[in-house]
């Protein structure tokens, strides 16, 4: 098998041209500009339907991932309504204010979500000593880790990523993203990776009142099969 291809989405539309593109798997959220958010129930009944293994982001709020109390409750509730609509897994984190894993909130978030995919994201690029938060996710009962091996991209974080690999010795699955195209597809596959997260997408242009009034960027980035196929092409 060849390495399992994860698009990130935060739109309907986004996430069909992931589906189109060839996606093994989808990772939903919202607000992708913001490092990923819980999605809407709305767009999480969609993603349900379509027909490739999805895990939600859970993440109640832009920002750090130092949760209070109220948050932990919360992201309980949203991996409750992840379980109810029948996806895969989700996807979570959580820090102490010094950057290392809050692994009593990591451990309650877990129970809430057994039985399902369990995905730690890039908190754990934030951490002092990644090492160490590996062996900390594998005691967890994490299956897989999103880095960009504590670097802005994956491709910048390569050595540590592969070290990651190393360390993790089949125990849990090291998955780099950040940055991840078509051009840098052979330097991370050459780690020794089984799977990689990408979003695949491509500036779109907005203009007119919308963007003048402030409800939306001028430059908005949406998934394209085209390009979820060029990175097909690549890891191939």
């Amino acid at each position: 098998m060849g390495i399992v291809l994860e698009v990130c989405v935060d739109t309907a539309e986004g996430l069909a041209q992931a589906v189109e593109g060839g996606a093994d798997r989808i990772e939903l959220c919202a607000a992708l500009a913001l490092g990923g958010l819980t999605p809407s129930a709305g767009l999480i009944g969609v993603a349900a339907r379509c027909g490739v293994p999805v895990v939600a982001m859970i993440r109640p709020r832009a920002g750090d991932f130092v949760w209070s109390e109220a948050e932990v409750g919360m992201m309980e509730a949203e991996i409750a309504t992840m379980r109810a609509a029948g996806l895969a897994g989700v996807v979570l984190g959580a820090s102490l204010p010094d950057g290392r894993l809050d692994v009593t909130v990591l451990r309650r978030l877990g129970t809430a979500a057994a039985g399902m995919d369990l995905v730690l994201h890039r908190c754990i690029d934030l951490t002092p000593d990644m090492g160490a938060a590996l062996e900390e996710a594998v005691a967890l009962g994490f299956h897989r880790i999103l880095t960009s091996g504590g670097e802005t991209t994956a491709e910048a974080g390569a050595q540590r990523i592969a070290a990651l690999v190393t360390q993790a010795a089949g125990r849990i699955t090291v998955m780099p993203g950040s940055g991840v195209n078509p051009g840098n597809a052979a330097l991370l596959k050459g780690l020794g990776i089984g799977e990689i997260h990408a979003s695949c997408s491509a500036e779109v242009p907005l203009t007119g009142r919308a963007v003048e009034m402030g409800f939306a960027p001028s430059v908005w980035r949406q998934t394209s099969a085209d390009r979820v196929r060029a990175l097909r092409a690549a890891l191939e």
